[in-house]
């Protein structure tokens, strides 16, 4: 499969590059000077290491580098915590990170060992500021490879795949920490990415026939252009008058970017799921109610929606219901207004494929992953309990379109396969080779599981009809590509068809991203009360404060009172979705604080989570000491 590959000046080496190696050396100081009273490691990845392990030929040296290679995977798995979701004392991240994508410019099953490890360290690794110099470590190093080595071939390769699947999880979590405003003081390291970043630019033409490699390079240049702020008036969601009234009352924890409602009421529901609350039928109707700003052209805040609410559907049928309404509403919508010629030239919705790709992400993860039997089921089926679209998957007689009655991978698939042609919506055929793409990778998650074998039998029996009656070469690729990631039974990349084994420790699908995002936006939309939203870089403690830290900490106790306002955390819920629905033109909200324009603060007392007693003008603030 030979692709067309942009071509950019190499101005510096990927191992030689004076930052990389400063921050190299920063961050094992760093890490040595936490852990000073052990040992230092016997041995640390050099860029001299890394040219004897892909140069030599001669095989009892290539045997013994490779020998030590191991050993620095097996420590770098215990750095990253990989068995305890990147927590514990022996875990250091950033350090981890570092070393590992070294290590990954050693050829051959190194490489793609590393690659796996920082993959499943990204998806799992909770929100740290301390992490931000090592992503931005490893984002350049990602663009530099996909830009500069990956560029130089001829034929897509699977680690390619896996650069830009680790590129989507690093810049997704520097979009994170752009809404919290922490990467003010990144200024230096946002400039460097910039050549990179316009060099993935022309990659278009090198990626658009396969979805979910484009569909993260998109992401990637998205969320590259709202942090720089180049793009950010153009992409506001409100209007130029209501914009600048808001921008003045905006916190500054979220660096002047305007969250959607659809976003903010999707975390909202995954907060009542989370806190089991009543309220979430309501949070649920206001989410349908705004619904249509899936359609506004910053699809970035649609994707992270559609992620925090597809994490709420794993664990509950109504979010699961919603999800799939407002993308089916979506999608019908799109492609009604594209099939209009005079609609099309007023809206573009030229970045819609990405926000449809994503979706069949999620639903895939919510069929494997979900907590119920139910909520997998439906995911793959549907709510419909008519048998006939389980045996007509693929319709023949493509005169008479089907109505998408509900957005379920079967319905879509069906839905999109009668629409399929060489010169249809780019929408139809990524949504369509999205759903086909997943589906390999489902069954092959699903094989071994008696518990699944009812889901994976009809999975496979819509994967053979589709071989069988589509000869559309996009999604026979679809299928191709999928089978090269599992690598079963070939790799279609490499020029031999030699049979290689599965990378049976090679995650999938991200588990874990959803839910650390849902968390963290979560506490940034509704922080809990004495409690930071990101965990800020630790205060040095000079060594005179470590020989009496417990009576230090007793002094300081009698002498400090605290102030604590007592909401729970359903009524916290509540009120920010009354206040964000009824109340947004006389009050506004900075963290558990209501705040009128012109008065103090409010208080409500509640008699039950459901039902709000009486409102008064002040705050009851009680204090207690520790």
């Amino acid at each position: 499969m030979p692709v067309n590959k942009s071509p950019m000046i190499n101005t510096y080496g990927g191992i030689s590059s004076p930052y990389h190696e400063e921050l190299w050396k920063l961050n094992f100081q760093h890490l040595s000077g936490e852990r000073s009273h052990k040992s230092r490691p016997t041995f640390s990845i050099t860029k001299e290491f890394i040219l004897r392990f892909n140069q030599t030929q001669n095989s009892k040296e290539k045997e013994e580098l490779l020998e030590l290679a191991r050993k620095i995977i097996l420590r770098c798995k215990r750095k990253l915590g990989l068995k305890t979701l990147g927590s514990g004392k022996h875990v250091h991240l950033p350090a981890a990170w570092i070393e590992v994508i070294y290590l990954a410019q050693c050829k051959g099953e190194i490489q793609d060992e590393a690659l796996n490890m920082l993959y499943a360290s990204l998806d799992h690794a909770s929100f740290d500021y301390d992490h931000l110099p090592a992503l931005f470590f490893v984002a350049e190093s990602i663009l530099y490879r996909l830009c500069c080595d990956a560029s130089l071939k001829t034929y897509l390769y699977s680690v390619e795949i896996k650069l830009v699947k680790i590129g989507y999880l690093v810049f997704l979590r520097l979009f994170i920490f752009f809404l919290h405003g922490h990467l003010e003081s990144f200024k230096q390291h946002l400039l460097r990415l910039q050549p990179h970043l316009y060099a993935l630019s022309f990659s278009g033409a090198s990626y658009h026939k396969y979805p979910n490699i484009f569909s993260n390079v998109q992401f990637i240049l998205k969320a590259s252009e709202i942090i720089g702020k180049r793009e950010l008036r153009s992409e506001s969601i409100f209007s130029p008058v209501e914009n600048k009234k808001r921008h003045e009352n905006t916190d500054s924890d979220m660096g002047g970017y305007e969250i959607n409602h659809l976003l903010w009421h999707c975390v909202a529901a995954w907060s009542c799921v989370q806190n089991n609350s009543p309220q979430l039928n309501n949070v649920l109707e206001h989410l349908i109610f705004h619904k249509t700003q899936l359609q506004k052209k910053c699809w970035l805040d649609s994707v992270l929606a559609l992620l925090v609410l597809g994490e709420a559907a794993k664990l509950n049928m109504a979010c699961l219901k919603a999800l799939m309404d407002i993308v089916r509403d979506f999608v019908s919508s799109i492609l009604s207004v594209q099939n209009q010629g005079e609609s099309y030239k007023v809206d573009d919705f030229s970045w819609a494929w990405n926000v449809v790709y994503i979706y069949t992400v999620i639903l895939a993860e919510i069929c494997l992953y979900a907590a119920t039997s139910d909520l997998r089921k439906t995911a793959l089926i549907g709510f419909c309990q008519c048998k006939s679209s389980r045996k007509n998957i693929l319709r023949l007689d493509k005169s008479v379109p089907p109505e998408l009655k509900e957005a379920s991978i079967l319905s879509l698939l069906e839905y999109f396969s009668s629409k399929m042609s060489e010169n249809c919506d780019q929408v139809v055929w990524t949504g369509y080779y999205g759903l086909v793409y997943n589906l390999v990778k489902i069954s092959w998650e699903l094989q071994g599981d008696e518990e699944q074998d009812g889901l994976r039998n009809i999975i496979w029996q819509t994967l053979q009809k589709t071989k069988d009656y589509e000869k559309d070469i996009r999604i026979q690729n679809a299928i191709n590509i999928a089978q090269a990631e599992l690598n079963d039974p070939t790799d279609p990349f490499t020029r031999y068809s030699t049979n290689i084994s599965s990378n049976v420790g090679e995650d999938v699908f991200s588990k874990y991203i959803g839910w650390r995002i849902a968390d963290t936006l979560s506490k940034l939309f509704f922080p809990p009360i004495e409690a930071r939203v990101l965990p800020l870089k630790k205060p040095s403690i000079k060594k005179d404060q470590t020989k009496y830290p417990n009576k230090k900490l007793e002094s300081m106790k009698k002498k400090v009172l605290h102030f604590t306002v007592r909401i729970s955390p359903v009524l916290r819920t509540l009120i920010h979705i009354l206040f964000h629905e009824k109340c947004s033109n006389f009050l506004y909200i900075k963290g558990n604080i209501l705040l009128y324009q012109k008065f103090p603060c409010f208080h409500i007392q509640i008699s039950s989570p459901g039902q709000i007693k009486s409102w008064q003008k002040s705050l009851t603030i009680t204090g207690r000491k520790s």
